[in-house]
């Protein structure tokens, strides 16, 4: 099993030190900055983490407004509870969708395109 290793490219995780270090344990399995295979354009556009949850549940979290740690910890805690597997199975449709996007057009990066979920 050849094991690939992805990073973003944040200038904190691309000093010389570390890249010469991953080079050295992946070899050409490496994606980041620097490398030969480059950290994708606008790669936030295919990652659901960054195109959905993160906005989704902040703002539901802060709907209320929570005054102390312990409301705003209950609230995180129900909200990914509440996350139902349809939901789920829609926004993977949508990262088919961007997926099918990138292919057509040859990796090229992302206009500023609304994917309904």
């Amino acid at each position: 099993m050849e094991l690939w290793f992805q990073q973003d490219g944040a200038t904190c995780h691309t000093a010389r030190a570390t890249i010469d270090l991953l080079k050295d344990t992946f070899g050409e399995r490496l994606i980041s900055r620097f490398v030969p295979v480059n950290w994708p354009p606008r790669s936030c556009d295919l990652t659901p983490l960054d195109y959905f949850l993160w906005g989704y549940v902040k703002a539901l979290v802060y709907a209320d407004k929570p005054q102390t740690l312990d409301h705003l910890e209950d609230n995180i805690r129900r909200v990914i509870a509440d996350i139902r597997p349809q939901m789920l199975e829609k926004v993977i449709e949508n990262w088919t969708s961007r997926l099918d996007y990138i292919r057509a057009s040859r990796g090229s990066p992302m206009p500023e395109i609304i994917f309904k979920m």
